[in-house]
């Protein structure tokens, strides 16, 4: 048997799918960081496989684009956690929305 496009889109619907319901669920912020990983790399999986199956490049160049934002993203995303988690001893969600400033 074969793994072919249908394959790979199916993976990364459930990765996209699993990455939404982990953003649904938020409890933690750390977990809200990685279910948001988990979603750019449903994007990933989906790009590079239309990109190979296609023969054109300009899917695997989104999804460097991606790789690097992700990166980003996360470098300044857990920055903001250490100074959060140093200040206040969580980093419980529900904290954070019932703040008064």
């Amino acid at each position: 048997m074969e793994i072919g496009l249908n394959h790979y889109l199916v993976l990364s619907t459930i990765l996209f799918t699993i990455g939404l319901v982990g953003i649904m669920r938020r409890k933690n912020i750390l977990m809200l960081f990685f279910a948001t990983e988990i979603l750019l790399n449903s994007a990933n999986v989906g790009f590079a496989a239309i990109s190979h199956y296609y023969g054109d490049l300009t899917g695997q160049m989104f999804v460097f684009f991606i790789i690097a934002i992700a990166a980003a993203e996360v470098a300044v995303g857990l920055g903001l956690l250490i100074v959060w988690h140093k200040k206040h001893n969580s980093i419980d969600l529900d904290f954070m929305t019932s703040m008064r400033g």
